[in-house]
């Protein structure tokens, strides 16, 4: 049977690119938006009946030509945390992206539209583990500007001018490919890496072959119309038994130097003011700092019920094999 077509924003990156290269093994013509065609040219090489329009989604004319003839819409596309880009980038992209993404969506008639949200639009929930019924509060203006985008959504969601389907996945994306997590076993392999704080806060982080398979139910499956789901992993870990796992994985003793947090975080802050007038990116920050702050637990039980949602990799599995890829790619 011929499989409608899809279109995906963010397929440069990390999740985008997952997704993108699944959805093509699974048979869907796929068109994708991307900044630069020279640049992602290596999206051709996953399969025939690909397509590469290049644009952006804060370009609305492109948009409205690159989506006709187009059946469900993945948007994954957003700037993530980095200190040098300005709250206007963000809102620019992660907010008027979306509004004009779910806008051309309707003119083209497009019948299913997932939005990619984050965990992050709870900041640190009051309740944890959190759902999806946590109140937003966002912490800094990356979050503020996906809970925006995510009431953009909404407001098309409900009013039914757009079948639309909104995730938020887990507050660690990782497996082999994911660069975020490299320094981190660099320090440990090096026993350089110290813990602030306790260790004992958790986090619940989401492999990326599991991410994907929830997110392609989100806009396959009937019953997830009009919903909001958390894809995140079955279990949530301390930090301590994080730094654990990764110490296994590539062959030294877990890290034993600790120190208060709170010293580090004022220093962050400090960083901010001195280097904010210079637009440059401080060596540390408040919300690199967060990492040793706050909680990031969470139940995926709607998605389980919803979407038969059942996450396979767990946390030591999932970290071995992200350890593994790092060492065949002369990263460890």
């Amino acid at each position: 049977m011929t499989k409608e077509k899809v279109f995906i924003t963010g397929a440069t990156g990390f999740t985008g690119g997952y997704l993108f290269r699944e959805l093509v093994r699974q048979g869907y013509p796929v068109r994708a938006l991307v900044r630069d065609k020279r640049k992602a040219q290596a999206l051709l090489d996953a399969g025939d009946n690909v397509e590469l329009v290049e644009g952006d989604v804060r370009d609305a004319a492109v948009l409205n030509s690159a989506l006709q003839g187009i059946h469900t819409v993945y948007h994954i596309a957003a700037i993530f945390r980095q200190e040098n880009v300005t709250e206007q980038d963000m809102f620019d992209v992660n907010v008027t992206g979306t509004k004009n993404m779910l806008e051309a969506a309707v003119a083209a008639d497009v019948k299913r539209f997932v939005h990619c949200s984050t965990v992050g639009v709870h900041g640190a929930p009051k309740v944890i583990p959190a759902d999806e019924s946590a109140d937003y509060n966002p912490g800094d203006y990356y979050q503020r500007s996906k809970v925006d985008g995510e009431k953009i959504a909404i407001e098309f969601m409900k009013k039914a001018d757009i079948p639309v389907t909104i995730f938020r996945p887990g507050p660690g994306i990782y497996g082999p490919g994911e660069m975020r997590f490299l320094k981190m076993y660099r320090a440990i392999k090096k026993r350089r890496f110290v813990m602030f704080g306790s260790g004992e806060i958790h986090y619940q982080f989401i492999y990326i072959d599991d991410l994907v398979k929830g997110i392609i139910a989100c806009g396959t499956l009937d019953q997830a119309i009009g919903q909001i789901y958390i894809l995140s992993g079955n279990e949530a870990v301390t930090l301590n038994e994080m730094c654990a796992i990764i110490a296994d994985a590539v062959g030294t003793n877990p890290p034993r130097l600790r120190f208060p947090v709170m010293p580090l975080y004022y220093l962050g802050y400090l960083f901010e003011l001195v280097y904010a007038p210079f637009g440059a990116e401080p060596p540390l920050y408040r919300r690199r700092v967060d990492f040793f702050r706050k909680d990031r637990a969470f139940i995926i039980d709607k998605a389980r019920k919803d979407l038969g949602y059942n996450p396979v990799v767990n946390t030591r599995e999932g970290f071995m094999k992200t350890a593994a890829w790092y060492k065949e790619n002369g990263y460890l």
